[in-house]
Order: C-alpha cells, then sequence, then structure tokens
C-alpha cells in the first residue's frame, strides 16, 4: 500500500461512504415505516379523540403542557397523565374536577386559566390523553410523574 493519500483514494472514500450512509438511511427509514403503524395506537382513535385533540389545538394547551416530549414545559407533561390519575376508573372524574375548579389561586402557585369548558369538551379531552396514553413512547416520559 501507498504511504500517499491520493485523490482517487479520497474520491473512493466519499463516494463510498455516501452509498454507505444513503443505504443505511434507506433501511432505517423502512424499517420506521413498518413498525410506526403497530406503535402509534392509530387503530383506537375514535370520534372523541379527535375532538378532543380539537379542543387541545383551539386552548393551545400545549403552550403550557408538553405531550410526548413536545410543547412547553410551563406545566406538567400530559403523556402519561392518564396513568398517573387513576386510568379508566378515576381519570375523567379527576379531570372534570380538576378543568372546574381553575385557577386554583394558591399563592406563590402557577396555575392553569379557566376555559370554560363544557363537560363533554372536557370528556373529549379525556379521551385524548386516554389515546396518548397507549402509544408506544419507548418509556417515555422516563418517570411516572412526568
Amino acid at each position: 500500500m501507498s504511504e500517499t493519500f491520493t485523490k482517487s483514494m479520497a474520491r473512493n472514500i466519499y463516494f463510498g461512504g455516501s452509498v454507505f450512509f444513503l443505504l443505511v438511511f434507506l433501511a432505517l427509514t423502512y424499517h420506521t415505516e413498518q413498525t410506526f403503524p403497530e406503535r402509534s395506537n392509530a387503530a383506537q382513535m375514535s370520534e372523541a379523540v379527535v375532538r378532543g385533540k380539537l379542543v387541545w389545538e383551539q386552548n393551545n394547551c400545549i403552550g403550557c403542557h408538553s405531550l410526548l416530549g413536545e410543547g412547553a414545559y410551563f406545566a406538567p407533561e400530559l403523556g402519561n397523565v392518564f396513568v398517573r390519575r387513576g386510568e379508566d376508573a378515576g381519570f375523567k372524574p379527576f379531570l372534570q374536577a380538576w378543568m372546574k375548579v381553575q385557577p386554583l389561586g394558591v399563592p406563590g402557585r402557577r396555575s392553569m386559566p379557566q376555559f370554560h369548558l363544557s363537560e363533554q369538551e372536557v370528556d373529549d379531552i379525556a379521551e385524548f390523553l386516554k389515546w396518548t396514553s397507549k402509544i408506544n413512547t419507548n418509556q417515555w416520559p422516563p418517570n411516572k410523574e412526568g
């Protein structure tokens, strides 16, 4: 092997490396597209979930809360709030009561504004948050309290 690094050697490394990493990228893209349907929980999406997402967007909940790691970090992560607050047995009553008593007005504590949502809208948000809790996120958030 020669002691010098020639232009043709550099070209071969450049093109060979480019082709290799392009193939790796395409393989990872294919793998992601194949596993996405089973991870996304799309089969469980209902009309209530869609309405809940609409309420979520109209009230800019992501402006304060994060959902599955995306959004603002001013208020708690809500990707696992369904699990934290009682799952099927207690989540909807908890959320209904929580939304009614806002703002809490506790001195020194940030509080959520009162959005004056109907019971149906709160139930729809509850369904949306329940749906998001079933998405396979590889254990995100890393702890139960978000």
